[in-house]
Order: C-alpha cells, then structure tokens, then sequence
C-alpha cells in the first residue's frame, strides 16, 4: 500500500539508516542503505555504530548505496515490499518488537516454502557458500541444532561452539565486543546465545554482519517467539480473537516475553498469566500489554484457564535463574502441572505447547494426546530458522 510521509530534519525515530555489510554467493561485499524497524532503545544503540559505518563508506567511495541518506525533507511514496530479490527489512534479528504483523505474516510464508524445501529437495543450495557461527554461552539442544540444521538443509555451513562461556577466550576475559569483531571474520552470520539480558544488543551494535539473538538470560528469544507463533496459526488455523494462557516462570522465561509481544500485534487476544508468586510475569509485559489494548489477566487456578484457552503455553520452573535461592525455587516448582486433569477440562480444538526441555511440568503421558503440540512445535523452529537465515542472507 503506497504511504507519503516527509521530515524536515535527520531525526531517530523507530528506525536508522544504516550500511550493513552482506556477503554474496561470489563474496563481494555489497552495501545497503536500508531502514530496519526496531523498538527505540536498540536504535539508539546502534546510531555510533551506524555512523561510524557509514562515515568509512563514505571514505571509500567504492560502493554503490541505494537510497542515500539526505539531511532535507524526505519523500517516501512506496511502502517497503516483500517481493522476490527484494533485500530483507531487518538486519539482525534481536527483540520481538522488531515485527510487525505484516512481515509476521510474510516469513511464515517463506517458512511453509522452507517446510516444501526440507521435505522434497534435501539438495538445496540457496545458501551455498556462507557460512553461520553460533555462540552459544549457555545450554542449548534445540536452537542450536535447528539452527544448524537449518543452515546445512539450505546449502550454507556451520562454524560452532557449544559451550562458548566455558570454551572460548571469555574464558580468558575477552569482551563480548571483541570476540563478535573477531568471528565476524569467519563468518557471514552470527548466531547468539547469551547469559545476560541485553547481550544480543550489544553484538549487534558490534557486528557487520547479521546478528540473531538466541535467547538472552531472562530477556529475550524472538526466534522461539516466531516459531510459537507460527504453530500456533497451525494448530488453531487463527491469530485473531484467541485465548492464551503462559503457565509457569512468568519472571524469567524469556521465551513468553518474546510471545507476549508478537501475541499484542494480533486482535482481539486475551492472555492469562498462572505462576507462582515468586516467578510471576513482570509489570514492564503487563503495561506493553495495556498500552497495546491487550487484555490479560491473573490466575491462579490453572483448570480455570484451561478451560478458556486455545492455547495452553507451559514453561519450565528455571533453577539456573535462582542462584543460592533453593528455597525459592523449590517453592515454585511443581505447582503448575499439566497432566490428564488439564487436558480433561480443555476445549477439543486447544493445544498445549511447551518450549522445552521440560520437567516435570507437562506429564508424559499427556504426550499421546493429539492436543500436545510441543514436539510439532520444536520442529516448525527448523522452518522458521530456516526462513530467517535466508531472508538475512540473500533477501525475499
């Protein structure tokens, strides 16, 4: 849909102009001029570093940039599309705010394309001849290994560790900052997983290349939150006018952040949050939720919301974000358990989903019910990385 918009002044808004280097089959390097949308704080974060790129392009004369930045009133007639060859509208992918409902829609598009791809053409080679670092300084299974396996399905190889925190040269003290301006040398995207909040910010206002958060201490997983999102419209078959119910450590888990904000783009969604007292969900979600019109509430009857939800979204009681507080984490444990009773009370068409790995917080023998989604949702990630990475990569 065409828009017309103007602005006197070079102003940081939601989104910056900034050169971003991309490698090519060939590995030329080609620089873009391209706005990304961002939530405010990670724009402002990245404006020196923005600067600092184009300041050395700007030196070198040697590329060509598309649409210029000018410092004079700016003309915008056509709304940036999603059309094939088209480069990709983020950077890095860092924080769940950065999607709109329109490219929502879009990468899931691509993801049932990837799906097609993983099931008849196991040669595909859309992304031969890049290579992918993941940096992982916590446990991971599944992101890193869909991950990989995403990257590999579509042609690209993998530079990994697995343990970064223990194996790698922070080990010696190294700097986040210096170790992402030495492996972006190798590689042409870099994938994150981090101990602290904020960590992926950071390695993106570091890098020239790509940047995927995840998952950072108890911020923030995007990916996950995609990837939930997406099985969701398939198991539900809508976005729109659901119930949603995020069972368990509501405090720490960074996987229902990241999905409470993709959920806010969607109409008419109600969410019930049910943990503990000691992990309930923070006030920053809940006033993001209000100011966005989103209906939630606070429960503490799980069979209550059971029976209200389409979506019945459990999380495992984190130990690792307690510390020396057994006692806090022994208090909240087991409290909140799906088992035969749940499902007993819960709509035929509603499922259960779980980020896993689990517990002892969904029962195993919930696991023969056509309602638990959890496996199928661990594999729609393969789809959806699969998609990110070459949209990152090589655009629509």
């Amino acid at each position: 849909m065409a828009t017309s918009s103007s602005c006197s002044t070079c102003t940081l808004q939601r989104s910056i102009f900034a050169p971003k280097e991309i490698k090519s089959h060939n590995s030329a390097l080609m620089f873009y001029d391209k706005s990304f949308a961002v939530s405010a704080d990670l724009a402002q974060s990245r404006l020196s570093v923005a600067n600092q790129k184009l300041m050395k392009w700007n030196q070198t004369q040697k590329f060509h940039l598309k649409n210029p930045i000018q410092c004079r009133a700016l003309e915008i007639e056509n709304a940036p599309s999603f059309t094939v060859g088209k480069k990709f509208q983020l950077d890095d992918v860092i924080e769940a705010q950065q999607f709109d409902r329109d490219l929502l829609n879009a990468i899931f598009e691509v993801a049932r394309e990837m799906e097609k791809i993983e099931k008849n053409s196991p040669g595909s080679q859309i992304l031969k001849g890049y290579l992918m670092a993941t940096l992982f300084y916590e446990p991971s299974t599944r992101t890193r290994l869909s991950f990989e396996s995403a990257m590999k399905r579509l042609g690209g190889e993998v530079l990994t560790t697995e343990n970064a925190k223990e194996f790698s040269s922070a080990a010696k003290g190294e700097t986040l900052e210096d170790t992402i301006r030495t492996v972006e040398g190798y590689a042409d995207i870099i994938v994150m997983r981090h101990f602290e909040s904020g960590a992926a910010r950071r390695a993106a206002t570091t890098a020239g290349i790509p940047i995927i958060n995840a998952g950072d201490g108890p911020g923030q997983h995007p990916t996950q939150a995609l990837l939930d999102v997406y099985t969701i419209e398939r198991e539900i078959g809508k976005l729109d006018g659901i119930k949603v119910g995020l069972v368990g450590d509501l405090a720490n888990g960074r996987t229902v952040r990241s999905l409470a904000y993709l959920l806010a783009k969607y109409q008419d969604v109600k969410i019930y949050f049910v943990s503990p007292d000691v992990v309930k969900m923070k006030d920053d979600i809940k006033d993001y939720l209000t100011s966005e019109g989103v209906e939630w509430e606070e429960s503490a009857d799980l069979m209550d919301v059971a029976s209200k939800c389409d979506v019945v979204y459990q999380t495992r009681i984190q130990r690792e974000r307690f510390g020396e507080r057994n006692n806090l984490y022994e208090e909240a444990r087991g409290k909140y358990i799906v088992d035969r009773d749940v499902l007993r009370v819960m709509q035929k068409h509603a499922v259960v989903m779980h980020p896993l790995p689990r517990l002892d917080e969904i029962a195993v023998d919930v696991d023969a019910d056509p309602r638990a989604a959890y496996f199928r949702q661990a594999k729609n990630g393969l789809y959806i990385r699969m998609a990110l990475l070459k949209l990152l990569l090589v655009g629509w």
